[in-house]
């Protein structure tokens, strides 16, 4: 199996292909990282994505990686780019999740296909792999987390707005026009520092806030789930654009909320088994970095407009609690149950847990503990949808629809019961 490693003079000429997943978070990510690299995010879906990772990995493996690598494979077969003069970045978790071998299965697919000579650059988080041409610096890291916080608030806004939208397309047309004005911000090193932070927020909320909109009871939908199938509508089968069709509104966990529940993981394995000092407090330090951004976050939201505004992630973890130990933290672990109590407690009463097929750690943790949240929530409506290459999108949304025929029988008992 090759090796080929990304050094400093590929990184002044080569384009780094970014595959998708969360659609606002990754154009603000890609526009993070254009001033240190030239990178760019595939967009391609379709058969030909799932066809190509059904070719080159095992049908076994989870279909993340199936989706992620065929999605590679096929935008280097298109035609589109100079294969000699690309590089791929993909992450690599650590753990006990598969993701820790993503790496090495890309690699080999790449092999197979014909591409051998195309490099890999590992986004690692457990220090598996070390590249020489591709570094976190500082500034590429705080952009990095503005954007990720920027997408936070962009894509809770936009939900909330867009159900409720009076003049159809309001929502999405903002949502775009923020995401051109923060990525020309991040072109000019603007809105990443804590001043430019709050004030472009406040913007954000104002805009959102001045849209035009019905105060019409929704179904409220909430979705949570393994990461990649939870986010991107490659991955879901286009989820909440069905949602929407079906005349739901939808709610899900930001991805700082990810990176927190990552974090918080660490500090957990302080009390489970003890780490260096020096470990903890480095931890402990991003831990309450972050968390203060987040708070940024929702004090812009409360004190500029009358949207919900999400709960802080403390309280996740004590909802989590309730339910099911810190300990179990394989996958998305206890967050995944922190987050459905969350969203059951903000209104949202309707989860879809989206997972691929064979993710052991979301069937057990999902699947497993729905019957201890039902005991805690007597009104949960929860649903568990599998993805795999195989599975029937027909099949999928005939489930979902069940589960919406159920909210409707909920609301009208509601209803009911105030008359």
């Amino acid at each position: 199996m090759s090796d080929i490693v990304f050094t400093d003079e590929m990184a002044k000429e080569y384009t780094i292909l970014i595959p998708a997943m969360c659609p606002i978070h990754f154009e603000l990510i890609k526009s993070a990282l254009s001033e240190f690299y030239h990178v760019e995010l595939l967009k391609n879906e379709g058969r030909s994505v799932i066809d190509e990772g059904l070719r080159n990995v095992h049908n076994d493996t989870c279909y993340p990686a199936l989706l992620v690598i065929g999605q590679m494979i096929d935008a280097l077969k298109s035609g589109q780019y100079d294969t000699h003069k690309v590089a791929l970045i993909i992450t690599q978790t650590g753990g006990g999740c598969r993701a820790s071998n993503y790496v090495y299965l890309l690699r080999k697919a790449l092999d197979k296909a014909g591409f051998e000579y195309v490099p890999i650059i590992p986004l690692n988080i457990a220090d598996l792999k070390s590249q020489s041409g591709f570094r976190l610096s500082i500034p590429m890291v705080n952009k990095i987390l503005s954007a990720v916080l920027y997408g936070d608030l962009l894509m809770d806004l936009n939900n909330q707005t867009k159900a409720h939208e009076l003049n159809k397309g309001d929502a999405q047309r903002n949502t775009q026009y923020w995401i051109s004005r923060i990525s020309n911000d991040f072109n000019n090193s603007k809105s990443y520092d804590l001043k430019n932070l709050e004030g472009t927020m406040t913007e954000i909320v104002k805009s959102y806030d001045s849209i035009k909109r019905d105060h019409k009871e929704k179904i409220k939908v909430g979705i949570v789930g393994e990461i990649y199938i939870k986010y991107s509508p490659l991955g879901n089968n286009h989820l909440e654009d069905f949602l929407y069709d079906e005349g739901c509104e939808v709610k899900l966990g930001g991805l700082l909320g990810f990176i927190l529940y990552c974090i918080y993981n660490t500090l957990e394995d302080k009390h489970l088994y003890g780490i260096p000092k020096m470990k903890y407090m480095l931890y402990k330090s991003a831990y309450k970095y972050l968390t203060k951004k987040e708070e940024l976050m929702r004090k812009c939201v409360r004190e500029n407009s009358n949207f919900e505004v999400f709960e802080p992630f403390d309280e996740v973890i004590k909802k989590a609690e309730k339910v099911i130990g810190l300990g179990v933290k394989m996958g998305e672990g206890w967050l995944l149950c922190g987050e459905i109590m969350d969203l059951i407690d903000s209104g949202y009463k309707n989860v879809i847990c989206a997972q691929p097929f064979g993710c052991l750690p979301n069937h057990i943790v999902a699947k497993g503990m729905t019957h201890k949240i039902r005991e805690l929530e007597k009104d949960a409506n929860l649903v568990a949808i599998d993805y795999d290459p195989g599975a029937s999108r027909v099949n999928q949304e005939n489930r979902i629809k069940l589960m919406l025929a159920i909210a409707k029988e909920n609301i009208n008992k509601d209803v009911q019961g105030e008359i």
